[in-house]
């Protein structure tokens, strides 16, 4: 059977029938809010931007689908988890912080922003998948404990899995620290020479892999199990994830991570997706920059799919002629791979899709309606 993508073009624009009215009726349109029941404690999932970047989906926009949680008597939080690389949001009180600057103030959004694993990261519960790559995974616990879910997800490029929507937003955006380590990364991590030896790193291995002799911490590779929990907690940055993945495990890995963190809200009706085809910028929306959209502006879709509604943009994406004077340095066509010809990446972005249809995450046959 076909799964279900709603869409609704930008076309047709006007005084009553703005981008925000056009999320209204989507979101009405698709039955999105059917997933919602009265005292829910209901999850927006999203992506603040890295400060500097501009082409996450705009407070305003997010705004409009609070609104339609609140209608349903359901409590709505904005949520995100911190990053495993140093940054903007790699801890709760940065990302805090980063997702104010970037217009995510309560006064704009109208609902609090609750960071998904806590203030480092450790804020994390195991879930058995009993996969491939993963028996368990390590997702962020206010996103499990959540009782329903909307997603919304800026499409774009990806510099691994080369096309970043729902299925990724999910995998890394609802994993902890550690566990985006253990999909990134096949190897363990490293120390740099600029260890302070404060040893922070040995209070939190748990196999106790870590030694810390004249002020410089080491790691026992024999001990170690590559769970990435000391580079969430080096105050300097000193202990390095190895991004040593190849494309095809990574999207693999990121689908996996995807099932655990919302295979239970599918089974139980308790997860929506939204993708917003908009600014389909080259990179993921964690650069501290923006790059100009490959194609112009699509439009947005719904679906209780996340297999589904990535295929389903995509598919739209490739419909489009891309634009010139952008990263995309071949594909411009219609009917071409967009991601496929981002500076001649040409990664397979069809393994995150049959994947996720194999282990039971989606359906890549879909129905698209129109809206």
């Amino acid at each position: 059977m076909k799964s279900k993508v709603y869409f609704m073009g930008l076309s047709n624009m006007g005084k009553g029938n703005n981008f925000v009215k056009k999320i209204e009726k989507l979101f009405e349109g698709s039955g999105a809010g059917e997933i919602l029941s009265e005292g829910d404690l209901t999850a927006i999932k999203l992506h603040f931007g890295e400060p500097g970047n501009t082409a996450y989906i705009h407070p305003t926009f997010v705004r409009k689908i609070v609104d339609k949680v609140k209608e349903k008597d359901a409590s709505p939080f904005l949520t995100d988890s911190n990053t495993l690389y140093f940054g903007g949001r790699d801890n709760s009180v940065n990302h805090l912080n980063s997702a104010i600057k970037n217009g995510f103030a309560y006064a704009v959004v109208d609902a609090p922003l609750i960071i998904a694993d806590g203030l480092r990261g450790k804020n994390t519960v195991k879930i058995k998948i009993n996969k491939k790559h993963f028996e368990d995974v390590l997702i962020a616990g206010e996103i499990n404990q959540a009782d329903s879910m909307v997603v919304l997800s800026h499409v774009k490029g990806h510099d691994l899995a080369g096309f970043g929507g729902a299925i990724k937003n999910i995998a890394m955006g609802c994993a902890s620290a550690a566990g985006k380590q253990q999909q990134h990364s096949t190897t363990k991590p490293v120390i740099e020479s600029y260890c302070i030896g404060c040893n922070k790193c040995t209070k939190w291995c748990p196999v106790n892999a870590i030694t810390v002799e004249e002020k410089q911490a080491n790691i026992d590779y024999i001990k170690c199990i590559g769970c990435g929990e000391c580079i969430a907690m080096c105050p300097v940055n000193a202990i390095k994830p190895q991004w040593s993945t190849d494309e095809n495990s990574f999207q693999e890995r990121m689908v996996e991570y995807a099932y655990g963190a919302v295979a239970d809200k599918m089974k139980n009706d308790k997860v929506v997706f939204m993708n917003f085809v908009i600014n389909v910028t080259p990179n993921c929306d964690c650069k501290a920059w923006s790059d100009a959209p490959i194609v112009p502006d699509v439009g947005i879709l719904v679906s209780k799919d996340p297999v589904a509604i990535d295929r389903a943009s995509c598919d739209l994406i490739n419909q489009q002629a891309g634009n010139e004077n952008t990263l995309l340095t071949s594909n411009h066509e219609k009917g071409k791979d967009k991601f496929a010809g981002v500076q001649d990446r040409n990664i397979d972005i069809n393994i995150q899709f049959d994947y996720g249809k194999e282990i039971g995450l989606g359906n890549t046959d879909y129905e698209l309606i129109r809206l």
